[in-house]
């Protein structure tokens, strides 16, 4: 189905065009009606099936560019993540003026302020930062229409109900509540049933699988003394031409981050404690392809998305089978062949076979000249 049978205005029809979009994703096509009809909307769908646009497009043509206040509000764990939303919605305003303000940590707080003395429609946010505006009383939810939370189960993971909370708390009683995510627990629904009136359920069935058949998986059964070496020589052997490498804490990945420096590999990392303007510069690089590999942790990894990354490589085996395939989808996307190499240690043993079970495939291994 195309945009424009989903209600979509031909301005913004035909700016996604330009950008080679002509056809809804099937998390689209059962999004957009109901959420320009004001309901509340639970969509479960996998990484890479295009529901950033699912719920911005809808967003955006129920703005009213005649009301100068806060109508929407998209609420997303980390900041990757908002820059990437924003970095979408921004595309959208060359087909309808609305007004945009990004609140995340790493900006500057009063050049913010001094933004919302203008108009704001649309208000993307991580957690944090907007608690921070809303209790210095420059950011007003009374007039919020729409809330969209982003990632539901990364904001519950990592912590954020209670901040939710607050957020909700300041939004009006009649309101829209869109929860998106990857995978909807039982936690997950628990959260989004407080806040929401009678929604409607979106479930893209085999979107997982889908998404894994693209992918050609394996496994280096090493030790973590071996590892590094395993990792040099997978790089070696691949040559990618955009690669992540996923470590599982933020020192992990600057050990390293060092120990391929010393080996004459250039790589950047991204992790939480990177100063913001860095981060930025590094995801521009990254996504010009003039970063070859970059090392992350699981919280950066939800505002990866980035074409043309060929290779995913887990240093460190992830916690969970659901982290697994967040992370792998980062390759493979939008019907492109994509690989994946996941480095073993023993121990992790019973993880692999978790992740085996979910996915229901069993890894081939890979062997490596060492």
């Amino acid at each position: 189905m195309n945009f424009k049978q989903l209600g979509i205005n031909e301005e913004i029809v035909n700016l996604l065009k330009k950008s080679g979009i002509t056809e809804a994703t099937p998390v689209q096509e059962q999004s957009i009606p109901l959420i320009k009809q004001g309901k509340d909307v639970i969509a479960e769908a996998q990484t890479g099936t295009g529901k950033t646009l699912a719920f911005l497009l809808p967003i955006i043509e129920n703005i009213s560019l005649t009301n100068n206040s806060v109508q929407a509000l998209i609420i997303s764990p980390t900041r990757e993540l908002a820059i990437q939303i924003t970095e979408e919605a921004k595309k959208l305003k060359e087909a309808k003026d609305i007004k945009i303000l990004a609140a995340y940590g790493g900006k500057d707080v009063g050049s913010q302020v001094k933004k919302l003395q203008g108009n704001i429609h649309l208000v993307i946010a991580t957690p944090g930062r907007l608690i921070d505006h809303i209790e210095r009383g420059t950011v007003d939810l009374s007039t919020l229409k729409t809330l969209v939370l982003d990632e539901a189960d990364q904001l519950l993971f990592m912590g954020f109900k209670n901040e939710v909370d607050t957020i909700m708390s300041k939004a009006p009683k009649k309101r829209q509540i869109l929860c998106f995510s990857a995978t909807m627990d039982s936690q997950v629904k628990k959260l989004a049933y407080r806040y929401m009136v009678d929604p409607s359920i979106i479930t893209v069935t085999k979107e997982e699988e889908i998404t894994l058949d693209s992918i050609k998986q394996f496994v280096v059964e090493t030790t973590d003394r071996k590892k590094q070496d395993a990792l040099c020589a997978a790089l070696a052997e691949d040559n990618p031409f955009m690669s992540i490498i996923f470590c599982r804490t933020k020192r992990r990945a600057d050990e390293l981050e060092m120990g391929l420096s010393r080996r004459g590999i250039k790589t950047e990392k991204l992790h939480s404690d990177i100063p913001q303007a860095k981060r930025e510069r590094i995801m521009r690089s990254f996504r010009k392809a003039d970063i070859q590999y970059l090392i992350a942790t699981d919280v950066a990894s939800r505002g990866l998305d980035v074409s043309g990354v060929t290779h995913i490589y887990n240093y460190d085996i992830p916690e969970t089978a659901e982290i697994y395939i967040h992370r792998i989808g980062r390759t493979g996307r939008a019907g492109e062949a994509g690989y994946t190499c996941m480095f073993i240690d023993p121990k992790n043993q019973k993880i692999l076979d978790e992740i085996e079970s979910k996915i229901k495939f069993k890894i081939p291994r890979r062997e490596l000249n060492i």
